[in-house]
């Protein structure tokens, strides 16, 4: 496969730019204006600097070419509030006078490029061309730059967080020893992704991975697609059916849900643990298990055996190495890296022009607890490359809970007086409202007692950091 080198063609615009032009002199504004639509650019012209911000707030642009000197705002500050609004964007000045104080100030807003009037309008274009080449080159270097790289992560999980790098060297520990494996772990972690990550570092590697949810059907059609049936076993029984278990014959079964299994399959995955054999629905004949089985649930399976709700003895057979799989509440410093791979994932799926992650769609993704984990951070950030109309996802594309935190203040009312005590009233309470009180009372006197110092308040709580701070939100408190 050969590699490509683009090179920029004076002839050739790139087409379909959207350009903000600002000068307070129409004669100026205007003839930039009729150059770059020739040219095949989307254009809007301001007066001045006021009606310039208007128009960055009102819609998105991928390059403003603004006079340096204006009667309301300067150049540099209409600028500054593009890129405040878009990182990305392409930043040219104009102006008849070069003052030091300028040149400072382009340089340290990082101004794309900078002209001085009076000047060449083929000059002019061509730099525009340049800078537009520029920005299209440096966007597919960075798809380019991290599809390579997913390439090398943890079998495409990202995560670098001290939580997720445990949870990969004891998949690198395990994946090649052939014991039974249970995955714990909130809904949206990732559990399939780390039962993958185990197939395929494991000697069956090469052998079929099969994956069930044992709560997306009822206990006949999850026995039949389990174990398969033979011919007029069950009405409808046409012909005689390998299960899911003997497809996945020297590879890896993924028993997703496992707590939702009823007590008839349980007893039956027990026997195929012990004795390595099942049966097909409606046979008489034993059928050889050889297959490694990783379980997984998003329930507390051992309060499940201490109700009578799942059996003892196959929660101990399933628990011989446990993975426990952190929220993403956890594993706060995955969330940039994560949100950044599904908009690279999207924005190619989408053919679209988004390569980045403004700071304030930033600060929104890091402040919000995502209840619904990485599932859930995916789904926002495929919307919001969706709805994006940037080179850079803004806050506006994000979901509005996550844009607000995604976290309202309860109305709590005091704890009932009876129940400060240890003892239940005779007429009961809300227990769940009398929790929140309590977190709430205790989360306010941590706060009181450290002046305000969060991280020291997060301390006295015993909290990570993270988590104090999700709890503040979900309190509104200050």
């Amino acid at each position: 496969m050969g590699t490509e080198v683009q090179t920029i063609d004076p002839a050739a615009a790139p087409p379909g730019a959207r350009i903000l032009i600002v000068d307070d002199e129409r004669s100026m504004r205007e003839m930039l204006a009729i150059l770059l639509r020739r040219e095949g650019h989307d254009v809007a012209i301001a007066e001045n600097g006021r009606r310039a911000l208007d128009y960055l707030n009102q819609r998105p642009f991928d390059l403003v070419v603004s006079d340096a000197r204006m009667p309301d705002l300067d150049g540099l500050q209409v600028l500054r509030h593009a890129r405040s609004i878009n990182p990305a964007v392409i930043a040219i000045m104009i102006t008849a006078y070069g003052s030091p104080d300028l040149i400072k100030g382009v340089e340290e807003l990082g101004v794309n490029d900078y002209v001085e009037k009076p000047f060449n309008t083929e000059v002019l274009k061509f730099r525009i061309r340049k800078e537009l080449d520029r920005r299209r080159l440096q966007q597919e270097n960075v798809l380019l730059k991290r599809a390579m790289h997913s390439a090398h992560h943890f079998s495409n999980i990202v995560g670098s967080s001290s939580a997720m790098l445990e949870v990969f060297e004891l998949v690198e520990t395990i994946a090649s020893t052939g014991s039974t494996v249970l995955i714990t772990g909130e809904s949206g972690t990732g559990k399939e992704l780390i039962a993958r990550a185990i197939h395929v570092r494991s000697p069956r590697c090469d052998r079929p991975f099969v994956a069930v949810n044992c709560g997306a059907l009822t206990e006949t059609l999850l026995d039949s697609e389990l174990f398969g049936h033979m011919r007029g076993a069950f009405t409808g029984a046409d012909g005689n059916k390998k299960g899911l278990i003997e497809v996945a014959d020297k590879g890896t079964i993924f028993l997703d849900e496992i707590g939702e299994m009823s007590p008839m399959l349980q007893v039956k995955i027990l026997r195929v643990l012990q004795e390595r054999k099942f049966r097909r629905v409606g046979a008489t004949v034993e059928v050889e298990a050889d297959i490694r089985i990783i379980a997984a649930t998003n329930r507390d399976l051992a309060r499940m055996v201490a109700e009578s709700q799942f059996r003892e003895d196959l929660f101990y057979r399933i628990n011989v190495i446990p993975v426990r799989l952190p929220p993403l509440r956890e594993r706060g410093d995955d969330v940039v890296p994560l949100a950044e791979h599904f908009v690279a994932k999207y924005a190619a799926q989408m053919k679209k022009d988004v390569a980045g992650i403004s700071d304030n769609a930033r600060a929104c993704l890091t402040a919000y607890a995502w209840p619904g984990n990485v599932r859930e951070l995916e789904n926002a950030m495929e919307r919001a490359v969706a709805l994006e109309r940037t080179a850079s996802i803004l806050s506006e594309s994000l979901p509005d809970g996550v844009r607000g935190g995604g976290v309202s203040a309860p109305v709590v009312s005091a704890a009932p007086a009876a129940a400060a005590s240890s003892r239940l009233p005779e007429a009961g309470f809300d227990l769940e409202q009398h929790v929140q009180h309590l977190e709430r009372e205790y989360i306010s006197e941590a706060l009181r007692r450290s002046g305000g110092v969060k991280v020291k308040a997060a301390e006295l709580l015993g909290m990570s950091f993270r988590s104090f701070r999700y709890y503040m939100k979900k309190y509104n408190l200050k």
